[in-house]
């Protein structure tokens, strides 16, 4: 963005001497300008259906969810929560690692904004890969605790299966694998530096239907995972212009 970009130039001031910069400290301009100004919206890169099976079949209520919690005048939204729903598959492990505080099997974990749930059963393809997770939900945790006073660690983000729209995600990182390319040996070129890594396209993704009419351009962050704008030239693509994870001192 271009106040991120003046930002960046005020900090790294003017040299007359040939230095190299840090793109961490580019990146941490971008993500505190889109922190303050981004609108928020849920995500799901590879989605897991979720089956809550103490829910209606036919029902479908709705949870208000903050635009952007750093501009309360942004407002919020309706989110609409029915029996099945979409988690993202890093937010699920079937054999949980260390302090893993997300959803497990016999385990509960808040659902972004409405109900706490717990992991009940959980129903494979041919191949092993994980087809559904059936949970049940604590249908008094509506908004709040639970009345016995049990303690929940885990929060993930969801989507309503029947009220979300497919995406592409395009996650754009660093070029080269060297941090100063004229570094780079006589002996070398280009090409010995590639990363490979630099573009990975994440197709069939589930998002927010609102997110469909964004327009070329439009920045969000997607929550619990990084900062995006509308592609200009291909429909229903969203660029990834920075992660959430900030490595960079502050100012």
């Amino acid at each position: 963005t271009p106040d991120s970009i003046l930002d960046f130039i005020s900090r790294i001031g003017v040299s007359k001497s040939n230095s190299l910069v840090d793109i961490r400290l580019l990146e941490s301009c971008i993500r505190e300008e889109l922190d303050e100004k981004a609108t928020r919206r849920i995500c799901v890169p590879r989605p897991v259906k979720v089956v809550i099976d103490n829910y209606p079949e036919d029902k479908t209520e709705y949870f208000s969810l903050p635009n952007n919690p750093k501009n309360p005048e942004a407002g919020t939204r309706e989110v609409p929560f029915t029996k099945e729903l979409y988690i993202d598959a890093d937010d699920f492990a079937e054999v949980p690692p260390p302090k893993f505080f997300r959803m497990k099997p016999e385990g509960e974990v808040r659902l972004m904004g409405a109900y706490i749930v717990k992991c009940n059963e959980i129903i494979k393809n041919e191949d092993g890969s994980v087809k559904e997770i059936h949970c049940t939900a604590d249908l008094e945790t509506r908004n709040g605790n639970p009345i016995d006073g049990r303690k929940i660690k885990g929060t993930i983000h969801w989507l309503s299966a029947a009220y979300c729209e497919e995406a592409t995600l395009m996650l754009y990182d660093n070029l080269f694998t060297i941090e100063n390319t004229g570094d780079i040996p006589e002996d070398k070129t280009y090409n010995d530096y590639l990363n490979p890594n630099s573009l990975i396209k994440i197709e069939h993704c589930k998002v927010e239907p609102s997110l469909i009419e964004a327009k070329a351009g439009d920045k969000f962050q997607f929550v619990r995972d990084g900062y995006y704008c509308k592609d200009s030239k291909y429909e229903n693509t969203f660029n990834r212009v920075v992660g959430l994870k900030d490595s960079f001192p502050k100012k």
